[in-house]
């Protein structure tokens, strides 16, 4: 009973204003004192469980991610999208597009914002666009990196979880690629009804040739990089590696666009991102301890299907737990405490919990976005210049008639996340 309240303890320390790792550290605390855990131990599991040689992808993806901004490679990906994608919508469509080639190396939402939002908000608004369409769109959009692989998010899943990275990277491409379909048809479906595009001829208008020659470097990273893994040529965490060496070549060989200055920056942020992440990381595996020794998760499985008595309430209510939790807390926070905690109840409803992988990836695009915390939201609206109620209301027109249907097609259809990973041989 006492570790129920765990959760609801975490998010009032999170509305509280105190730091996600500090919160989480407040949660531990609370948790120590109520069973009387002794902490020396504790402490000793936890860095053991961050022990782990898949944990070393963190800081490698993520420096991945600014490197890319960095070192000219998302200027190069937009270039050439942009010229794929014509007619109605053609640079909404863009933007969803360069979010999920951004996704397929990186693996991070944060990066691609800042990227994709800096190079595009401007030409978008000069076609058309509303400043909160854009900022929605991109929220939205640049939450492909956690559905697309490689992504952080699916990393941490696994290693909490005890699940094949592989596995988890592989579920996810089928609610991506629905997601990718939806934000596009739905974005040329507002052309000419909630705004109206305006064609802006390229003064200097470069060849097609010319604009993929440019491209073809960066557009040869997500090769490499799922090739690899799933070729069985690297591991994830290899795979990491050869990301972070290959951007860095790439940026500083053939696009000569890195600087000392901005190296040092991105190897400084990847290092901040990363120390948040490891931290919260460590308390919620001592959380996790503590409640698998107190079997808070089976008696939370209990009383739900005592209460709900359907394997498809029981799917409904994760569902809503989820899109709540993820609009009061951030991906990280969701993927490290929400899912362990919810995973015995899946598992004895029947759902694999590589599946349950994927709802929970679609659940994040929903609560990033959704007021009143909207991490990824206020973040896109930043980077575009706009306040944040002139986006909520774009924001939740693409979560209700796109990412939530995704969500609820994911959950009740495993064969979206499940056929690929068993294709590959993977479950």
């Amino acid at each position: 009973m006492y570790g129920l309240i765990a959760l609801p303890l975490l998010i009032v320390l999170m509305g509280l204003g105190l730091p996600v790792a500090w919160s989480f550290a407040g949660v531990l605390a609370y948790l120590t004192w109520v069973y009387d855990v002794n902490l020396d131990t504790l402490m000793l599991q936890g860095f053991r469980s961050l022990n782990s040689i898949v944990l070393v992808a963190l800081p490698l993806f993520i420096l991945t991610g600014y490197l890319m901004q960095s070192g000219g490679i998302a200027r190069r990906i937009i270039a050439f999208v942009s010229r794929l994608a014509t007619g109605r919508g053609g640079m909404g469509t863009a933007m969803v597009l360069s979010s999920s080639v951004f996704g397929a190396i990186s693996g991070t939402a944060t990066a691609a914002i800042a990227s994709i939002g800096s190079i595009m908000t401007e030409p978008l608004v000069e076609r058309g666009y509303p400043r909160g369409r854009i900022a929605a769109l991109l929220g939205v959009s640049s939450l492909l990196g956690i559905l697309i692989p490689p992504s952080i998010t699916m990393i941490l899943f696994a290693v909490v979880t005890r699940q094949s990275v592989a596995a988890c990277f592989a579920a996810t491409i089928g609610p991506a690629i629905i997601l990718i379909i939806g934000l596009i048809l739905y974005n040329r479906f507002l052309v000419g009804r909630a705004f109206e595009e305006v064609d802006i001829p390229d003064e200097k208008p470069e060849s097609f040739a010319r604009v993929t020659f440019k491209a073809l470097p960066a557009l040869s990273l997500p090769l490499i990089i799922l090739g690899g893994i799933y070729g069985g040529i690297f591991t994830p965490t290899e795979a990491a590696a050869v990301a972070a060496v290959a951007t860095l070549v790439i940026g500083g060989l053939i696009y000569r666009e890195f600087t000392w200055s901005s190296l040092g920056k991105s190897v400084v942020n990847a290092a901040e991102t990363t120390g948040t992440i490891i931290l919260i990381l460590l308390f919620s595996f001592m959380i996790s301890r503590i409640m698998s020794f107190e079997r808070v998760p089976q008696d939370l499985t209990e009383a739900i299907q005592s209460i709900v008595g359907s394997p498809i309430g029981a799917l409904l209510l994760v569902n809503l737990v989820l899109i709540i939790a993820g609009a009061l807390m951030d991906d990280v926070s969701v993927t490290v405490v929400v899912a362990p905690l919810f995973l015995p109840l899946m598992v004895a409803n029947g759902v694999e919990p590589v599946h349950f992988a994927a709802i929970v990836a679609c659940s994040v695009v929903i609560g990033a976005n959704s007021p009143p915390v909207a991490p990824t939201l206020f973040l896109s609206c930043k980077i575009c210049r706009v306040p944040i109620l002139q986006a909520v209301g774009p924001a939740l027109g693409l979560m209700g008639f796109v990412a939530l249907p995704v969500m609820l097609i994911t959950t009740f259809w495993p064969g979206l996340s499940l056929a690929i990973p068993r294709w590959l041989d993977l479950l």
